[in-house]
């Protein structure tokens, strides 16, 4: 019997391949399901669900406003940032005013993490994107004055001589009391009601597995952990895989519709944003 193909696209870091190990290592029954994996920035991947072209993947929710047409939300597979999430890094202490005066580096548009660096400084920004894993070292080197840093960035900024000059998750939840939703998994609503149904289940599967076989899912990840010891590798997979990962939950949820409630109310976004689920 055919198999039905599947490509799943997510990122290359510790928590996205934490969270795939299962359906990438073949540990779990997909039946008729063939997935393919394909890693790349999230940025690209943005860029990609635009045009339709994966059947799964990961996306900023950011992105999410632009897609949902064609996509629908999996319950399981996001990234909230409880009190952390993105973050402002400089060489030397700066203002908002002195921001607002300097080109920031930025892993792309429609990153969460721009979106709330937007919000969080009104009005117009400079900036200049370049690939999530060179901002550190761009901004350590001179090139730019700030950076704001996604993944296991995060952790590691500091070994380059960086400062904190602000945590967007932080920020966020002292404006709302949620976490700051950065990321989630999406399906395209072509693949008809059964088939996502069973994708959803599969990748919760899939997490619930790397959960329970923590140590055989965090040495994969390892490989795709920059500049990190094996201590800090599980610290940021501890970060973004977790109970918010397994599913949204009431308040996830809330955290996504307050989100873009904000990015449509500060023109960020053209139009309300439209969310679906899978059950």
């Amino acid at each position: 019997m055919s198999k039905q193909r599947i490509v799943v696209g997510h990122s290359p870091d510790p928590d996205d391949a934490f969270m795939f190990y299962a359906l990438a290592h073949h540990k779990i029954d997909t039946g008729d399901l063939d997935f393919h994996h394909e890693l790349q920035d999230i940025e690209t991947l943005n860029r990609r669900a635009m045009r339709g072209e994966l059947e799964v993947t990961a996306v900023s929710l950011h992105a999410y406003a632009y897609l949902s047409e064609r996509y629908a939300l999996l319950p399981s597979g996001c990234s909230m940032g409880d009190r952390y999430g993105p973050m402002i890094v400089a060489p030397k202490p700066l203002t908002k005013d002195e921001l607002r005066q300097t080109t920031i580096a930025i892993p792309g548009t429609l990153t969460t993490a721009f979106l709330a660096l937007r919000l969080m400084l009104p009005g117009d920004l400079r900036y200049e994107v370049i690939p999530f894993d060179k901002i550190i070292d761009a901004v350590a080197k001179g090139r730019f004055a700030a950076g704001l840093i996604i993944h296991e960035g995060q952790l590691t900024f500091a070994q380059q001589g960086l400062q904190l000059i602000a945590d967007l998750g932080q920020w966020w939840f002292e404006q709302t009391g949620l976490p700051l939703p950065l990321g989630g998994n999406v399906v395209r609503k072509d693949l008809g009601r059964p088939v996502m149904e069973r994708i959803s289940q599969l990748l919760k599967e899939s997490i619930h597995y790397a959960l329970d076989h923590r140590q055989d899912a965090l040495a994969y990840a390892l490989h795709y952990a920059r500049d990190m010891t094996p201590e800090l590798a599980d610290r940021f997979v501890g970060m973004y895989v977790n109970e918010w990962t397994l599913d949204y939950g009431e308040r996830g949820r809330a955290a996504v519709r307050r989100l873009l409630d904000e990015a449509y109310r500060n023109q960020i976004i053209p139009k309300p944003a439209v969310l679906e689920w899978v059950a």
